[in-house]
């Protein structure tokens, strides 16, 4: 027989009872990203871990505003949710290397949301094979990498990405810049 440790689950075998209040705004605004593995905070929204994955790098992405449907967003904070879940795919094709993703949103408790009054973006990355017997007879998900470990690596990502969008709209703003000058001198010619 193997021996499959996920020490981690057991908090949420334990786990009696939900939470007091939204954990996605407690989460935003406690300001403690590390601990509450929050990997990317953007204008309308952010990113962070599922500390009850269906898989590795399983990832939501919500919105900072409290409301149970995507209709109650404004058009900027709903398409940053969707630019939030680009990146996000981007960060974990780059990273963690699927072969495929489950990517959804589930509205009210009859669909499936454990947190109805929050609406958020589920990201489940998936592999070939990496649904087995575990699910089906056990009643047991095995997730092969540890929650600290998933996070490090794709916090390290996000930095990147952020990094290189800063850099990449740095040069476009002087570009854009440049050729300002150049009209503003062919006018006074």
């Amino acid at each position: 027989m193997r021996v499959m440790w996920a020490p981690w689950r057991m908090a949420y075998i334990k786990k009696t009872r939900k939470p007091r209040g939204c954990i996605f705004c407690a989460k935003a605004r406690e300001r403690r990203d590390a601990s509450n593995f929050l990997l990317h905070r953007g204008r309308h929204g952010f990113v962070l871990l599922n500390l009850f994955p269906y898989n590795s790098g399983h990832l939501m992405v919500a919105p900072y505003a409290h409301v149970k449907s995507l209709e109650a967003l404004s058009d900027e904070a709903a398409l940053d949710l969707i630019g939030l879940t680009n990146a996000s795919l981007r960060v974990l094709r780059a990273e963690i290397k699927p072969q495929g993703f489950n990517v959804g949103i589930n509205l009210g408790r009859v669909s499936g949301a454990g947190i109805e009054g929050h609406v958020h973006i589920h990201i489940v990355p998936r592999w070939n094979g990496d649904t087995n017997f575990m699910p089906l007879f056990a009643e047991t998900r095995v997730i092969p990498e540890h929650l600290r470990t998933t996070y490090r690596r794709l916090r390290a990502r996000f930095q990147q990405a952020d990094a290189r969008r800063r850099r990449d709209h740095s040069r476009s703003s002087v570009t854009i810049h440049r050729h300002a000058s150049r009209r503003t001198s062919d006018v006074r010619s």
